[in-house]
């Protein structure tokens, strides 16, 4: 299907959107395009998956189970405890390879690359998928070399992440030199919002690609609302928040206990329920001692998880680095509204009427709950669910075979 998209390029499938730009600084010699109209195998890299991974492990699931409904050959490659072949739900293969866990990480795992490449070559793919820009990245060139199609993508903000430790100026500058590096070695880079996209357009990357992701509507929806929870959790006139994540630095964890201390002083009985784990654990019991904030730990059952967040009033997401947040979305498809961090890329996906934005203040996040709550939980919650409707797993699977083999 041909049409025209922004700025009067060439538009992809449903789903996708090129980003191009004018500049013409970064030269990219691309691999020639396949055809996925015939059955091809697809190999999909990470590391920094794990059973507790959250939304990377979503989404690669997501993606693979599309592809495969969509009749092509997936195989996963991704570190874990030993090594292992499993044939997952959705018929794709994920192979394990034994990596030990990284220290202060919560379980992360980093396998070799090498141990990865000697897996790949046996593969031999048509397309290769990396989710992983920092110890994956050389697969860019390993792939050219070979001929291979290649997309890399970017899950995380490099130079946000990097500004948590060095001077903005200088994270920006270390961020563009090795975007342009890894760009120029991929056939495709795809980001998942504008937010994520800015740092490659900054260097006028003219493979830059966006893809949204998606929600699993069936299992996160208004309906699994469960009262007996509700009621474990809070009393009838109190109000339940939820924070749901892995408890690290970059999370703002800590914002979300700020704002329920202040919501308390301010006459608001309100409850705060954390729910996963991370190597911050520790630390925010500590700050959250002597405020009604309960831990559940890691939840790894899906129908639990989908009731907490139909359960609650408003969900919490002060991450401000955040690239999409997909558990931000579960919450919306649950029909509960979401309170985001401004400066992330949930500026683009709350809206008003299914959450509030605040400021990076735990001050700002108490009053932009206030806010929210005032809104009659009916509206709100239609609301919230009406947002979730417009990012569904099959556009973001076809947005995704669009790019990995170029069909423009």
């Amino acid at each position: 299907m041909r049409g025209h998209g922004v700025h009067g390029h060439p538009r992809h499938a449903r789903g996708v959107l090129p980003v191009f730009t004018a500049s013409a600084n970064l030269v990219v010699p691309a691999v020639a395009p396949i055809q996925l109209n015939d059955r091809v195998r697809i190999v999909q890299l990470a590391n920094f998956y794990g059973p507790r991974s959250g939304g990377l492990r979503t989404a690669l699931h997501n993606w693979g189970r599309g592809y495969a409904e969509r009749g092509h050959e997936v195989i996963l490659v991704v570190p874990g405890q030993r090594d292992s072949e499993e044939v997952l739900p959705g018929g794709v293969l994920r192979i394990t390879r034994a990596a030990p866990v990284i220290p202060a990480t919560g379980g992360y795992r980093i396998v070799n690359p090498r141990r990865v490449a000697d897996v790949v070559r046996g593969l031999r793919p048509d397309v290769l998928e990396v989710s992983d820009r920092l110890t994956l990245r050389g697969f860019g060139g390993w792939a050219r070399d070979r001929g291979i199609r290649s997309v890399v993508v970017s899950h995380e903000r490099l130079d946000r992440l990097l500004g948590q430790f060095a001077p903005r100026r200088l994270a920006t500058g270390w961020a563009d030199a090795a975007n342009r590096r890894m760009a120029r070695n991929y056939d495709a880079v795809v980001c998942t919002t504008d937010f994520a996209s800015e740092e490659f357009l900054r260097i006028g990357a003219p493979n830059l690609h966006r893809v949204p992701l998606g929600v699993d509507l069936a299992m996160f929806h208004p309906g699994k609302h469960d009262q007996g929870m509700r009621d474990s959790y809070a009393g009838p006139a109190q109000r339940f928040l939820l924070h749901c994540g892995r408890l690290s630095v970059e999370k703002q964890v800590e914002r979300s206990i700020e704002a329920v201390r202040l919501l308390r002083r301010e006459g608001h009985d309100t409850r705060l329920v954390i729910a996963g784990d991370g190597p911050r654990r520790e630390a925010l019991k500590s700050r959250a001692r002597g405020l009604p904030v309960h831990f559940t730990g890691f939840i790894s059952d899906k129908s639990r998880l989908a009731a907490l967040f139909a359960s609650a009033d408003v969900s919490l997401a002060p991450g401000p680095h955040e690239t999409f947040c997909l558990s931000a979305l579960e919450s919306l498809a649950a029909g509960t509204p979401v309170v985001a961090s401004q400066s992330s890329a949930l500026a683009e996906i709350i809206t008003p009427g299914c959450g509030a934005l605040a400021s990076n203040r735990g001050s700002a996040f108490a009053e932009a709950v206030s806010s929210v709550l005032e809104i009659p939980a009916n509206t709100r919650r239609a609301s919230a669910r009406r947002r979730a409707e417009d990012f569904g797993w099959a556009e973001s699977v076809d947005g995704m075979l669009a790019v990995l083999g170029d069909d423009r």
